[in-house]
């Protein structure tokens, strides 16, 4: 090596001091929110029991289940039950396109760089745009 050439930077672990300097791949995005959303749909399968149950029992069960979107229950009023079930849209949104996402790239073996690159800003891309689809949906915008 000569020396003009310059010394390249050599990183080995991140402090926690460099967290907001350091830029995330969008490969790397997507494997937290992949995991992230898995996390909470898990967390939440409670809440989706419940509404499943609920919308399933009866006609007078739905009519309640639907008013729950509405007055609220327990306390909680009815847009935060709003932004639960968004909540829920986003993670499986994610977590299937991530998920497909994964098994295309395993099926076709493509896995260089570019691929992964375009593949996860696809992925955030498209779980963004169906999740406020469904969200204005949701908050009855249409």
């Amino acid at each position: 090596m000569t020396n003009s050439a310059k010394a390249r930077p050599e990183f080995r672990n991140i402090h926690v001091t460099q967290i907001v300097r350091y830029r995330l791949p969008p490969a790397g995005i997507v494997s937290i929110l992949h995991r992230v959303s898995g996390l909470l749909m898990f967390l939440l399968l409670p809440f989706v029991v419940w509404m499943l149950d609920n919308s399933l029992t009866s006609e007078i069960s739905f009519e309640s289940f639907t008013n729950v979107f509405v007055a609220g229950v327990g306390g909680l009023p009815g847009w935060f039950i709003k932004l639960v079930a968004l909540a829920l849209i986003w993670g499986y949104l994610l977590h299937f396109i991530a998920g497909v996402r994964h098994l295309w790239m395993d099926a076709t073996h493509s896995v260089s760089k570019a691929q992964g690159h375009s593949t996860a800003v696809a992925t955030l891309g498209l779980s963004t745009l169906l999740t406020l689809a469904l969200g204005a949906k949701l908050f009855g915008l249409y």
